[in-house]
């Protein structure tokens, strides 16, 4: 847990971490130090504004200057700064009195034309520039890079660090290794200091955490060169290691995945420094079956009010340097806007504000320094933060305060989690409802079931209209027309009951569906045993002797049996109810991206008890109509209800472990299936026969036929 929460630390402190070595430099002119001069001018792209005070920043807007390339983050991160030196010097309670300027430049990702613009920026555009008291002399300058070789004060006594080093983000990445207990990695960096004092770092804090051991490492080139680039692939392709951390910027990305494309090497695990993490560049859908499931350190992303609106006043000049113009980051022999283009409704790069990484840091550090200016020019001899107190000059006051901040953060993380209801949304910014599953009435299964449903309900009515018709007849009263026309009624309730388990369940629903289908079929079935008791009996009241049998089943009896069985079903539904009822869920156990809405059964008990007693009244049909299933021709019934029972019990009995076993609302379908299946089957079973008599042989539907297929034979 120790590991995982340093892990959580790490990650969260290098958030911090600037894209490459952009650097602010900061000059200013003073009549207290004598002058140099200028050895040389460089030729560079670039940006000016006048101002008391000059911040200077070095911006990769060209990916080189061999093969210009022009790149829209890096001009949005120089804009980003002249967008906060703007801001402040409108910002009267900032800086009163004192106007800030700037001096951008272009360094082409290139560490000659980087050095050339630090070196202006050091000594000024003029031909003359002010040192301490000799040229010999530290110049006037304080900037700021992740390379961990800068943290050296006696090489870079004047370096002033407003983020984290590299070394952070190195023991992140070890902490990342342990954590998936990832042993074997090879390793690509930059050829630079960025690049090879990581690969210090890394194999040092490797060896030393035992956190595994790097299968190669290999120095990715600078500009253009396939053979080398080539060569690296096959060795990442060959190696028996499938992580690979990358230490390198977004060009030596853009290059190295285009042979790895070429080659087709996928499988790879790839573990991005904060250089390339949130390239959208490399966020293309090409990419992806090869650098997909790539985990990064990226820097914290901010909001910047206004920004965009500022980036759409950029224009070109083409005259001279203006505050918002780029007439200095124009490739040779391009293309040339008017300043008369709309840029509101175009969708680019350049605008897009929506994942504000290192312009973020950009901003809050030229609010940084503005600040640092602003107590330095209130500062009161005596109250001073200097040695003594003492309120010094603002360049000898830049020098002294070129000490490192101090790691210590009082944020929280960017990430939350969604309540229980939502799910994070594709862009994982922020959360969005999950999808609702249940059983519903617009889908095919429900359309499906619905539609049967119907389809019974329609023909439980037209029987029950052929038997009304024709009640008359000797078929209809030979075989009990009351206890007939109730079987067809609470066999139309049956197939009613079915549509109560589809739709969104609701409260009513839930109470509703398990005591109507329990009632229903405990009506029919208890109205199918007083039938097939009837038919006994009356069988053997047809024998000499047996007619006291019939005073046992008269209407009034036959009434009041099905009565009194059916009031015992809904007595235990009116007890599973009131104890334990039934109610909508929303189950998130199934699926972590939608909620399964089901109805509980509450009492799983209520629910066995029952289905057990439609179970009990069933199988006692089952068998008494079984054992009269001998009987003469003319009381044929009892077959009738044996294969009626048959049907309805092998349907529950397969219900039970299907049922069990289909999760949220395929369990709604199996127990609505099982109802419209065994309705329909005794409906067919015991009317069937009936009405094809009715409809189809007239002549046996006769008093003469019926009483003659009851002669006995000897």
């Amino acid at each position: 847990m120790e590991a995982f929460l340093d892990t959580l630390f790490f990650l969260y402190v290098y958030l911090m971490l600037l894209f490459f070595s952009t650097s602010f430099l900061i000059s200013e002119s003073s009549s207290l130090f004598p002058s140099c001069r200028l050895w040389r001018h460089f030729e560079l792209n670039g940006m000016h504004k006048p101002g008391d005070v000059i911040l200077g920043g070095l911006f990769e807007v060209h990916y080189t200057s061999v093969f210009p390339d022009f790149d829209p983050p890096g001009f949005r991160h120089a804009m980003t700064m002249a967008y906060a030196i703007d801001e402040i010097n409108k910002n009267s309670n900032l800086l009163p009195n004192v106007t800030i300027g700037y001096s951008l430049y272009d360094n082409c990702a290139t560490l000659v034309i980087g050095f050339s613009a630090a070196l202006s920026l050091a000594s000024g555009r003029e031909e003359q520039f002010l040192a301490q008291e000799t040229c010999l002399g530290s110049p006037p300058v304080s900037y700021f890079a992740t390379c961990s070789c800068l943290s050296d004060r006696r090489r870079f006594p004047s370096f002033f660090r407003t983020i984290p080093s590299d070394a952070f983000q190195v023991r992140a990445m070890i902490q990342i290794l342990k954590r998936f207990s990832w042993t074997w990695v090879g390793l690509l960096v930059s050829d630079d200091d960025y690049g090879l004092h990581v690969t210090q770092s890394l194999q040092a804090d490797m060896a030393q955490s035992g956190a595994g051991c790097l299968a190669y490492t290999e120095i990715l080139p600078w500009g253009e060169n396939p053979a080398e680039l080539k060569r690296i692939v096959e060795v990442i392709k060959k190696s028996t290691a499938r992580v690979v951390i990358v230490f390198a910027h977004q060009i030596h990305m853009i290059q190295l995945t285009k042979e790895v494309v070429r080659q087709n090497v996928t499988g790879l695990q790839w573990i991005a420094s904060e250089a390339w993490t949130s390239a959208a560049v490399l966020q293309i859908p090409q990419l992806m079956p090869y650098l997909g499931g790539t985990l990064g350190i990226a820097i914290r992303r901010g909001e910047i009010p206004g920004l965009r609106d500022f980036l759409l006043q950029v224009c070109p000049d083409l005259h001279h340097n203006s505050s918002y113009g780029n007439t200095g980051w124009l490739e040779a022999g391009g293309p040339l806007c008017t300043g008369q283009e709309d840029l509101e409704n175009v969708e680019t790069e350049f605008l897009d504000v929506s994942n504000l990484r290192p312009e973020y840091n950009i901003y809050k550090a030229v609010y940084a320094l503005a600040y640092a200016l602003d107590d330095m020019l209130h500062c009161v001899p005596g109250r001073g933060p200097f040695s003594e107190h003492s309120c010094f000059t603002l360049y000898l006051a830049l020098q002294t305060a070129a000490t490192p901040p101090s790691l210590f953060l009082s944020d929280s993380t960017e990430c939350i989690s969604c309540p229980e209801d939502y799910w994070s949304s594709p862009q994982r910014d922020h959360c969005v409802p999950k999808e609702t599953e249940f059983l519903s009435y617009h889908e095919p299964l429900g359309i499906c079931l619905t539609t049967t449903s119907l389809l019974g309900t329609f023909f439980c009515a037209v029987v029950l209209g052929i038997f009304t018709y024709h009640r008359n007849t000797p078929v209809v009263r030979a075989n009990n027309s009351e206890l007939s026309f109730l079987i067809l009624l609470s066999l139309k309730l049956c197939f009613l009951c079915s549509l109560l388990f589809i739709g969104r369940p609701r409260m009513w629903t839930c109470q509703l569906r398990h005591a109507a289908f329990g009632i229903s079929f405990v009506l029919c079935v208890s109205c199918i045993l007083v039938k097939t008791m009837v038919v006994v009996a009356v069988f053997k009241a047809s024998k000499p002797g047996g007619g006291a049998s019939l005073k046992w089943f008269g209407a009034v009896q036959q009434r009041g049996t099905v009565v009194a069985l059916t009031a015992i079903q809904a007595a235990i539904c009116t007890a599973w109810i009131v104890s334990a009822s039934p109610a909508p869920h929303k189950n998130t156990q199934y699926h972590n991206d939608k909620i399964v809405y089901e109805c509980v059964v509450g009492s799983t008990i209520g629910f066995a008890v029952l289905l057990g007693y439609i179970g009990l009244l069933a199988i006692l049909s089952f068998l008494l109509a079984f054992l009269a299933r001998n009987l003469p021709d003319n009381f044929n019934e009892a077959k009738l209800i044996t294969f009626s029972m048959l049907i309805f019990c092998a349907v529950w009995v397969a219900f039970v472990p299907a049922y069990v076993n289909s999760p949220g609302k395929y369990a709604d379908a199996v127990e609505v299936f099982a109802i419209l299946a065994s309705s329909f089957g005794l409906l067919v079973a015991l009317f069937g026969p009936k009405c094809y008599i009715i409809l189809l042989r007239p002549e046996r539907n006769t008093k003469k036929a019926v009483m003659g297929r009851g002669t006995t034979k000897t």
